[in-house]
């Protein structure tokens, strides 16, 4: 593909990622409980990173934000910081693509300049796309332990014939959409960095070389020229070059080394 095509499809697979990151944040479904041991419930219950719902059965669904932040667990204010981080840098990124798009030429920008900001905003995008996928894998993470260790004592308090009702979550919608988000702002981002190789302008190794006939001397003197007052025919005028006296006939007759420059 060219290097508009890059550029152009790299940019447009960031913007959908960024906006897949920013609705994945704003999803209140991250986990979602686990239905499999009581398929038949009144009651649903799902959370997000911002607040947590519950779901009856007459279809009213109330939701409640953690007003607390310390209270919260540390991984949860992770995948937060994570997630925010991400569209931040999503967002910066996606301003400068814009201007450093091949179509658009804004007053005398080079072509090397573009080729600056391309790769600028390719990498950024990438660790935006690598900080989407980190903050849901470790909120992922996070679900699969307390799933084993919800599901151990379930069984512990079993075998004690003691009988206790336990929640268990499991993936939501919103790490899905996460993880699909997070890997399209990644795959824009190296596209990005792709098309930075196409825009920076070839170097040429030819050198300039200025040619003077032989037959126009030019000899260059830093103190001025001196010449010779005789009287005859015979005497002839002579140049001064850097303390040597050298005739016009011999002069002519033996080009010197700065005919070239």
């Amino acid at each position: 593909m060219s290097t508009t095509t890059y550029q152009v499809v790299g940019f447009l697979l960031s913007i959908l990622g960024l906006a897949g990151c920013i609705a994945a944040t704003g999803m209140d479904m991250w986990s979602t409980q686990d239905l499999y041991d009581n398929p038949v419930t009144s009651v649903f219950q799902y959370e997000g990173l911002w607040r947590s719902c519950v779901r009856q059965s007459s279809g009213f669904t109330e939701c409640r934000p953690y007003f607390t932040i310390l209270g919260l667990p540390a991984m949860l204010q992770a995948v937060r910081a994570l997630m925010i981080v991400g569209i931040v840098l999503g967002a910066i990124a996606l301003l400068v693509s814009i201007f450093a798009l091949k179509c658009i030429r804004i007053g005398s920008m080079e072509d090397s300049a573009k080729a600056n900001m391309t790769l600028t905003s390719g990498i950024m995008f990438i660790i935006s796309g690598l900080c989407a996928i980190a903050g849901v894998s470790v909120f992922a993470n996070m679900l699969v332990t307390d799933f084993w260790m919800t599901t151990a004592n379930m069984y512990t308090s079993m075998g004690g014939m003691v009988q206790t009702v336990q929640n268990r979550y499991t993936f939501g919608s919103a790490l899905f959409v996460g993880w699909v988000a997070g890997g399209l702002t990644l795959i824009g981002g190296v596209m990005m960095c792709i098309a930075c190789r196409g825009l920076v302008p070839e170097e040429t190794n030819y050198k300039a070389v200025s040619y003077h006939p032989s037959g126009h001397n030019v000899a260059y003197n830093s103190g001025g020229f001196k010449t010779s007052t005789g009287f005859g025919s015979n005497t002839k005028n002579k140049k001064i070059y850097n303390g040597g006296a050298h005739t016009e006939d011999e002069m002519q007759s033996h080009p010197s080394k700065y005919d070239y420059v």
